[in-house]
């Protein structure tokens, strides 16, 4: 499993307080660091594993046989793993963790084309099945295209970048990541940070590639739904937009999200007791050392909740 960085490794094993009588599930699989430090810090845990990536269930095989019984690896999208955990009987979890994105093992590989470091075919798919960017920036509209890299990649160039595509793919369509990237960094300024033009339109179809917003909603809910009291979920996100969505869930699901008005008895009295509590109350960042060794940890944001007790 060389190659891949697990982020924020040693405040996830504290956050997710590991006991050796429980299950967990790390939603993302990847390069199976985190799945590695779980089973061998809680000796006495099952672990499940999922990832919708079917090379990394492939690179998965000799490690689920190292630790067998357990450790069981799963191929799907966590957002359905209410279905693919009642396939196992499993109904309740005492650890979720979620560590949103696109993992090293797929950024690394030129022929998957999530990345525009390397030239390869414009694809982006973690499951290698469904539309790819390629199909994206061919065949949607200027308007779809702009939508997609204002709103995912939050590009304030986007209408100029999408009118550059449509404009040449007329003459000769997408077909490499090299090919979008150059016509990209040529449409927007340089800029003073150092960070490559073409990144927020990458991320942005990407994003729009997977529907890994949507993918982290559904996740999140389900993650919620499964959790035993005093199970933790802990998330782990690279990306505003999905520390967003985390943040905004964790504030509901723990009555932070806002309180109703003294001046409206009913809805007063209609509010629910929060099922969970919070356990960062603001995101937690990696340390200045992980920072120095792994750049791609500069992003990072944990964030946790508990499931509370049940009330007698």
């Amino acid at each position: 499993m060389s190659g891949h960085l697990p982020v924020m490794l040693a405040e996830v094993l504290d956050t997710l307080a590991l006991r050796n009588d429980a299950t967990y599930l790390d939603c993302t699989f990847g390069g199976g660091g985190y799945a590695t430090a779980i089973l061998d810090s809680a000796p006495g845990c099952t672990l499940f594993a999922m990832d919708r990536d079917p090379d990394a269930i492939a690179r998965g095989a000799a490690l689920a046989a190292r630790y067998a019984p357990r450790l069981r690896l799963i191929e799907g999208r966590f957002g359905d793993m209410l279905e693919h955990l009642a396939a196992h009987g499993v109904t309740a979890l005492d650890g979720v963790v979620m560590d949103l994105g696109v993992s090293s093992f797929q950024l690394d590989q030129a022929e998957r084309g999530f990345s525009f470091r390397a030239d390869g075919p414009l694809d982006m798919r973690m499951e290698k099945d469904g539309p790819s960017a390629a199909d994206i920036v061919n065949t949607r509209t200027e308007a779809e295209i702009a939508d997609i890299l204002y709103h995912l990649g939050e590009e304030r160039f986007a209408r100029r970048i999408a009118r550059a595509i449509v404009a040449r793919r007329a003459e000769q369509p997408f077909a490499t990541t090299g090919d979008l990237a150059a016509l990209v960094r040529s449409k927007v300024p340089r800029d003073p940070s150092g960070i490559d033009g073409a990144t927020r339109s990458f991320q942005a179809l990407r994003l729009a590639v997977n529907d890994e917003l949507g993918e982290v909603e559904r996740g999140l809910a389900a993650a919620a739904q499964l959790l035993a009291p005093g199970g933790r979920l802990v998330v782990v996100a690279f990306h505003s937009l999905e520390d967003r969505i985390a943040k905004r869930f964790m504030a509901d699901a723990t009555g932070r999200a806002g309180n109703a008005s003294r001046h409206n008895p009913a809805a007063l009295a209609s509010r629910v007791p929060p099922r969970f509590r919070l356990i960062t109350s603001r995101a937690l960042r990696p340390a200045e050392a992980e920072t120095a060794t792994n750049p791609r940890a500069r992003s990072a944001r944990l964030r946790a909740m508990e499931r509370l007790e049940e009330a007698a």
